[in-house]
């Protein structure tokens, strides 16, 4: 009888994790995505002032880079959705359309993309690609960063009649509250490889950046809403 191996312990199930995150965050480093600028800081798209900007559309310009950030995905997907979880997978528009693609090649499943504004009229008026009711869809998207968006297209797709209990993202900024639990909420499970934690440990590391710099988005991530608020960002 083949020997049932056993469940991974809590702390490999981590360190897997972290390694991925590093990998990623070393990636994101070499191929220029990562932005600390806290002297002119950013303002994000659901309004939050940051000393930090990620550009993971970068990355499909990079094709080693990519194809192994699509396999630590497809790997950590596989492990804690399963490996027939999904019946096809749906690109966020526009920036997760390229790993929606991607991903959908490696798990060989049909692939979807939904606008973020219906166009035209009926059932699918927001979603391009077809299928059937009931399919379980992954939705993919490029970062995270309070989760909104992310909610926005999974009621497009479910509205459409498809379900959806997963979501990921390359890159999760991991630092505004409630993020995940407004998704959690939507009885959906976000799925991420790095985030804004991973990317400080690797710029300190290799001095990336200048100190200073280092210093305001450490700031940041230790008190995200005071810092965008100081910066006339978003202040809740």
């Amino acid at each position: 009888m083949t020997p049932v191996p056993a469940p991974a312990h809590p702390d490999d199930r981590q360190a897997r994790y972290k390694d991925a995150g590093r990998l990623v965050a070393q990636i994101l480093l070499e191929t220029g995505a990562v932005n600390f600028r806290p002297e002119e800081p950013y303002t994000l798209t659901a309004g939050w002032a940051s000393p930090v900007y990620i550009d993971c559309r970068r990355l499909i310009s990079f094709p080693r880079a990519r194809r192994r950030i699509i396999a630590l995905a497809t790997d950590q997907l596989q492990r804690d959705a399963g490996f027939e979880a999904f019946d096809a997978v749906a690109g966020g528009e526009t920036a997760g359309i390229p790993y929606g693609a991607w991903l959908a090649d490696a798990f060989d499943l049909p692939m979807l993309y939904v606008r973020k504004k219906p166009k035209g009229f009926g059932r699918m008026a927001q979603i391009e690609g077809t299928f059937p009711e009931g399919a379980r869809v992954l939705l993919v998207e490029d970062l995270a960063t309070d989760g909104g968006s992310k909610l926005a297209f999974c009621t497009a797709l479910r509205e459409a009649g498809a379900q959806v209990s997963h979501a990921f993202v390359v890159f999760f900024y991991g630092v505004f509250p409630g993020a995940l639990k407004t998704l959690e909420e939507a009885d959906v499970s976000l799925h991420f490889l790095c985030t804004w934690w991973d990317v400080l440990e690797e710029a300190e590391a290799r001095r990336a950046f200048p100190e200073a710099a280092i210093q305001g988005v450490r700031d940041f991530l230790h008190d995200p809403i005071g810092w965008s608020a100081r910066h006339g960002g978003r202040s809740e």
